[in-house]
């Protein structure tokens, strides 16, 4: 599997990171079990920034595309074909677009909800 990461894109490091990942898994060009390499070491490969990386990692094992095994290292998860076609950023976004036009159609304002959503962000909410 080949990474590269392009600065240039306004796309996130992490982000390039994560969908280059997730296309190896569905091209099966990497399959589970297959280790992957530290976060240290890919980090020196890309020349990025090891948080970038450990960022990138911990992404993709909430979302069950890698798991990470302690000591012995981080390997391609048993799901991860399956997990790989999820994209929790644009289910967020579905949701929240449905909401607010829900909201606007009952006649709340921007602001109201900006506000509550910040509350709700806050737990204050309740």
């Amino acid at each position: 599997m080949e990474i590269t990461i392009d600065i240039d894109d306004p796309v996130p490091l992490f982000a390039q990171l994560i969908e280059q990942i997730k296309k190896a898994v569905l091209s099966d060009k990497i399959g589970p079990g297959d280790a992957l390499p530290s976060i240290r070491q890919l980090a020196n490969d890309l020349e990025l920034n090891s948080k970038t990386v450990a960022k990138a990692y911990r992404l993709l094992e909430r979302d069950s595309v890698i798991q990470t095994k302690g000591y012995r290292g981080t390997f391609i998860h048993p799901d991860a074909k399956s997990n790989s076609t999820v994209d929790l950023n644009e289910w967020v976004m579905t949701k929240l677009n449905e909401m607010i036009t829900t909201f606007r159609e009952s006649g709340v304002t921007d602001s109201e909800i900006r506000i509550a959503f910040g509350n709700a962000m806050n737990n204050r909410g309740n």
